[in-house]
């Protein structure tokens, strides 16, 4: 079974997908965040020192059908926080330190869609409840910059891709989960 979660920032996507896995025997965190400063660690830690102490944790954003695989348990839900971020992680990784204007974004998107492939593949071989949790990015003004607006736009067609494979999808909204698919 594969859920996706979707909503805009603080929209309380954290805590339906939390409730979503809550009766399960067990829980896999997977987090995608990276720390690349002192509030981002901060972040990180204030979202592990949230987390039940029983929750397995496995932080990577990359290579997920290491760990979402055929042998996973099917009373340990899945829950994979957030789809956007490991979006962001891919574009960098890939992108190289250049200056992201001069970006071939084309085949950055390639190689987006080939990681969704393949977390896509691993859910679907998967015996346990996977919840992916992810942004709504395209509710807003068009972004005044480049990589911005391919963020967006591939984020998207990452989240349309995710929600036409996914058994159900939630949007949430002010707290408030409501399910569209």
């Amino acid at each position: 079974m594969l859920t996706l979660v979707t909503g805009g920032a603080r929209s309380g996507k954290s805590r339906h997908s939390e409730s979503l896995v809550a009766n399960a025997g067990g829980v896999l965190y997977i987090a995608t965040s990276q720390i690349f400063d002192e509030e981002m660690a901060a972040r990180i830690q204030h979202h592990r020192d949230g987390r039940p102490a029983h929750w397995r944790t496995e932080e990577r954003w990359q290579d997920l059908a290491e760990i979402i695989t055929p042998h996973n348990s099917p009373d340990e839900a899945i829950l994979l926080e957030c789809i956007t971020t490991m979006v962001t992680n891919l574009l960098f990784a890939h992108g190289g330190e250049g200056d992201p204007d001069s970006w071939d974004y084309a085949a950055l998107e390639d190689q987006v869609q080939k990681e969704t492939g393949r977390l896509l593949a691993a859910c679907a071989s998967c015996p346990s409840p996977v919840v992916l949790v992810t942004n709504e990015v395209g509710m807003g003004i068009v972004p005044e910059n480049r990589l911005a607006r391919h963020f967006r736009d591939i984020a998207g067609r990452v989240n349309q891709r995710l929600a036409q494979a996914a058994d159900e999808v939630w949007l949430v909204v002010s707290g408030i989960g409501v399910k569209i698919k």
